[in-house]
């Protein structure tokens, strides 16, 4: 075979990647609807297990940190040993922690389930992103990452308003339990789907390395370096919200001491002729740089708008929790809609879309702080939120898929997943720090005024550090708009 014909045959698509997609699309639902929805069945769980305030913070706190930490790596490994094998044992672990989560008898066996099911979520969650780099081509790239984006925010906005049903379907004390076993089927469905649909071979060594220079590619001290310097940086927020020891904040120099470590073994690796697990020449990719600075930004401020919509509806206006779920129904179709939208002309319009997206999402946060403020003083409704974030979720929908697709364009495939797992990772610690800081000013503002100031004053913060986003995506914009084999 000529080097044009089996160029030709590595540039045409698949035939099957509509039906990959699929899959895709089935896990992702799963995994992040597992997520959303053990926010709101917290206190049924504190209740059925008697369960303190601090063992319920490492139910949340298991599950951020295991899936914080593994993300470059288990997509480093998909892009060498095989992005559908890497997949498939992601939603394996992630279903069989959903049976043991269900299942657990005390808090201890709880917190371990959660920590898997977030090694689970870990693994298949950057092999989505490499998935559909490495399937689709051109404006389909854009229009794959907008129903990924999607089914993002249907998921999302899904998950607590389910939680609070079955919660109250099957009761208070044990209600909790079927927020995991609903992840059973679904995962169930993902593995035969993927089975039956997935390419083969499904596991396979990296452009025909042997076994152990496929391992040694996988760049294992690199991957503990990395993974122990995130561990070291989420832990303090994480735990900032359960008031834990202030030694814990002694990591964050640690963290930056062994992230810098890290970056000198890549280089040093690199160096030796063999290849790391990042490239950390990809940071001089401007696409690239831009584009994980952007969605870090945003998602340091965006995650915690329902973190603080849940308090002020829950405890401060003391609706139930199926009640609060339902606020976040027009934010999540809002969110649908734009992503599908924006995957279809994300090429065409390259970053204004983006940058549309976060002044509807600034929008948005205006005026759910006006609907706030009126409500306090008995001239306005707190169900007026529903219009309002639902601007935030036109934004939301703008900005998170097309960013990835925008990011992404120029990143080498065989660094497809890992890239991904970069990105991904940039915005757990966003959420994780963006939680502990803005609520954090919440609750000090709280006890010096009501809950009107309170969510206001976070509210305000939010903004800021989505400007902060909004003016970066404004730089890149201007850098493509200089460039005119970019689209801008």
């Amino acid at each position: 075979m000529s080097a044009a014909q089996d160029q030709r045959d590595r540039d045409e698509p698949d035939p099957g990647r509509w039906r990959i997609l699929a899959v895709l699309l089935v896990a992702i639902f799963m995994s992040l609807v597992g997520v959303s929805i053990v926010n709101v069945g917290l206190p049924s769980i504190q209740q059925g297990l008697g369960a303190s305030q601090s063992q319920i913070q490492w139910v949340l706190s298991g599950y951020a940190l295991t899936f914080g930490v593994v993300l470059v790596a288990a997509g480093r490994a998909g892009d060498l040993f095989g992005r559908g094998f890497l997949f498939i044992l992601g939603v394996a672990v992630f279903t069989l922690a959903s049976v043991a989560a269900g299942l657990a008898t005390d808090p201890m066996m709880l917190t371990i389930a959660r920590f898997v099911q977030g090694l689970g979520s870990g693994l298949l969650n950057p092999q989505g992103v490499g998935m559909i780099q490495q399937y689709f081509r051109g404006p389909e790239r854009g229009k794959a990452f907008g129903m990924f984006g999607s089914m993002v925010g249907i998921a999302v906005g899904v998950g607590p308003l389910l939680g609070g049903v079955l919660i109250h379907l099957g009761g208070v004390a044990q209600g909790w339990r079927w927020m995991f076993f609903v992840n059973v089927p679904v995962g169930l469905l993902a593995l035969a789907l993927a089975f039956a649909w997935f390419p083969r071979p499904l596991l396979h060594q990296h452009r025909g390395r042997t076994a152990r220079e496929a391992l040694s590619a996988l760049d294992p001290i690199g991957a503990l370096l990395l993974g122990l310097a995130i561990l070291a940086v989420l832990l303090p927020f994480i735990e900032a919200r359960a008031a834990a020891s202030p030694l814990l904040w002694a990591l964050l120099p640690v963290g930056v001491l062994l992230l810098a470590g890290w970056m000198r073994w890549e280089r040093r690796y690199k160096a030796g002729g063999r290849l790391p697990m990042v490239d950390l020449a990809i940071f001089r990719v401007r696409s690239f740089s831009y584009g994980t600075t952007l969605i870090g930004l945003y998602f340091l401020g965006i995650t915690s708008v329902w973190v603080l919509i849940a308090l002020y509806m829950q405890q401060g206006l003391g609706h139930t929790a199926l009640e609060s779920g339902m606020i976040g129904l027009p934010n999540a179709l809002a969110s649908a809609l734009a992503a599908n939208w924006a995957g279809r002309h994300v090429l065409r319009l390259g970053r204004k879309v983006v940058v549309g997206g976060m002044i509807s999402v600034l929008l948005g946060l205006a005026l759910s702080v006006l609907v706030i403020e009126l409500e306090d003083h008995g001239i306005g409704s707190e169900w007026w939120l529903l219009a309002t974030l639902a601007f935030v979720g036109l934004g939301q929908g703008a900005v998170v898929s097309p960013n990835q697709t925008l990011t992404l364009a120029e990143v080498p495939l065989e660094y497809a997943s890992s890239s991904g797992g970069i990105m991904q990772t940039g915005q757990r610690i966003g959420t994780s720090i963006g939680i502990a800081i803005i609520t954090a000013v919440s609750f000090t503002v709280l006890p010096h005024s009501d809950w009107a100031q309170a969510i206001t004053a976070g509210f305000g913060l939010i903004g800021l550090v989505v400007i902060s986003a909004l003016a970066v995506g404004v730089l890149d914009l201007r850098h493509r708009q200089k460039n005119s084999t970019d689209p801008a």
